[in-house]
């Protein structure tokens, strides 16, 4: 009996000490969060500060799980907008990358997304730098982002930043302006 109390203990332990809590201000989500470890993890950082990190319980999750913030468009609105910041990852088997939504006035409606599925990253990274730019509308309703991992692996990330920047920094998804709203209706006979 008191070996099983032991263990139990010793469990209890070790799945505190790899454990993250999720920092102030950000919240869990995903199409399966349950499967995924997201929060921080202390002295995992670029200069051995904190890094946020999204782990899989297993090395075969279906789904994804990220960590997500929201953001009122405030100074953006109407702006073009970057975010970047640093992501390292080990053994994803599936792909991670950071994520950027535009929200517009209607539910499930955004303007923009942006999940670098056009550009993954995959495998075992060291730090690399990763950007999304997108055009924000006058009209957006919110700016959420984070981080995601979908399938196994770890992925850690660091030092985001947002910024405005030209009209001659190139969006990172070609379909961007397209979303935003028009001033007037836009090729209503298909010609174009």
């Amino acid at each position: 009996m008191k070996s099983h109390a032991v263990k139990a203990l010793l469990l209890v332990v070790l799945v505190a000490m790899y454990a993250f809590d999720v920092p102030k201000g950000w919240y869990k989500a995903g199409s399966n969060p349950d499967r995924y470890e997201i929060g921080i993890d202390k002295g995992a950082g670029i200069e051995g500060s904190n890094a946020a990190t999204i782990r899989s319980e297993s090395g075969k999750v279906k789904g994804f799980g990220t960590l997500v913030q929201n953001l009122k468009p405030g100074n953006f609105a109407g702006k073009r907008l970057k975010m970047s910041g640093f992501i390292k990852t080990s053994e994803v088997n599936g792909w991670g990358g950071f994520w950027l939504r535009i929200d517009s006035e209607v539910q499930g409606a955004p303007y923009v997304f942006d999940n670098m599925a056009n550009r993954k990253i995959k495998g075992n990274t060291d730090w690399v730098k990763c950007e999304i730019i997108v055009d924000v509308p006058k009209q957006a309703s919110n700016i959420a982002y984070g981080a995601l991992l979908s399938g196994g692996g770890q992925l850690w990330f660091d030092e985001l930043t947002f910024e405005v920047v030209g009209k001659d920094v190139k969006p990172t998804i070609p379909y961007a302006k397209e979303n935003a709203p028009k001033d007037q209706p836009t090729n209503l006979s298909f010609e174009e």
